[in-house]
């Protein structure tokens, strides 16, 4: 990941700012080997850590892993233990690394439903990587897009009913100043692994304008090969933004 307050003309050309990812296929990848879910989840999670360390190479400044969405909880029990369990783990295994690479570490999403064991894991690996300024990790860990603009729509409307707002007020830009990562980037690519093609609840409004690329690649074998594909398709897109461009062409603006 590279350092943040970076501005690139032709950022497209660059590459993305911030790339999100929906992990999918551990449990298929699993199958495919005569191996239980388990042995999938925990080679999903080995991933991340070399695409850490492309993402630095490569300049993108925030990679955002979606780990459990807000409807994970009804998988079978012996799943989400296991899940939390391995998150837990990867906290506890690798936050000094993300402190010595200089990424800062962020969790969104839901916090009340973990374990106090877990949370207090979270506080501290984000209190370790606070302010590293060689990029950001953001993990989705009990998160819904949905969720995340209801919360957003809920701060507001108790800024009205306390009288420090007025609904007038109320806007685009005060609704994206308070869903979360609204100090990052908006998400430019979002990639999803495993052949499905659809966006699963995940970050709907910081994705409004992002490019989407579905690969059928499983979660585990989704490497460093794999995602300079993706940067390379991105590169290869013309992102118009809804305006238009010089040739006639409608372009959407930000």
């Amino acid at each position: 990941m590279s350092e943040r307050g970076t501005d690139v003309t032709g950022r497209e050309a660059a590459g993305p700012r911030h790339i999100a990812i929906i992990m999918d296929g551990n449990g298929r990848w699993a199958a495919r080997r005569g191996l239980s879910p388990s042995a999938g989840h925990k080679a999903g999670v080995e991933r991340i850590r070399d695409l850490i360390e492309a993402c630095k190479e490569l300049g993108v400044e925030v990679l955002t892993l979606f780990a459990f969405s807000s409807e994970n909880w009804q998988r079978p029990p012996k799943e989400v233990e296991l899940l939390m369990t391995l998150f837990h783990s990867y906290l506890r295994r690798e936050a000094r690394r993300m402190q010595e690479q200089g990424v800062e570490l962020r969790v969104i999403g839901r916090r009340d439903r973990f374990s106090p064991r877990l949370q207090r894991a979270i506080a501290e690996a984000e209190a370790m990587t606070r302010g590293g300024v060689h990029g950001t990790l953001v993990i989705a860990a009990d998160y819904g897009g949905q969720w995340d603009i209801a919360q957003a729509a809920r701060a507001l409307a108790e800024e009205v009913a306390s009288g420090r707002r007025s609904v007038e007020s109320i806007d685009e830009a005060a609704l994206a100043e308070r869903v979360q990562l609204a100090d990052l980037p908006p998400v430019d690519l979002l990639i999803r692994s495993s052949g499905e093609q659809r966006i699963s609840n995940f970050v709907l409004w910081q994705a409004a304008y992002s490019e989407f690329y579905f690969t059928d690649t499983l979660w585990p074998d989704f490497g460093v090969d794999a995602l300079n594909e993706a940067i390379t398709a991105f590169c290869q897109r013309d992102r118009r933004y809804g305006g238009r461009s010089e040739d006639g062409r409608e372009v959407q603006a930000r």
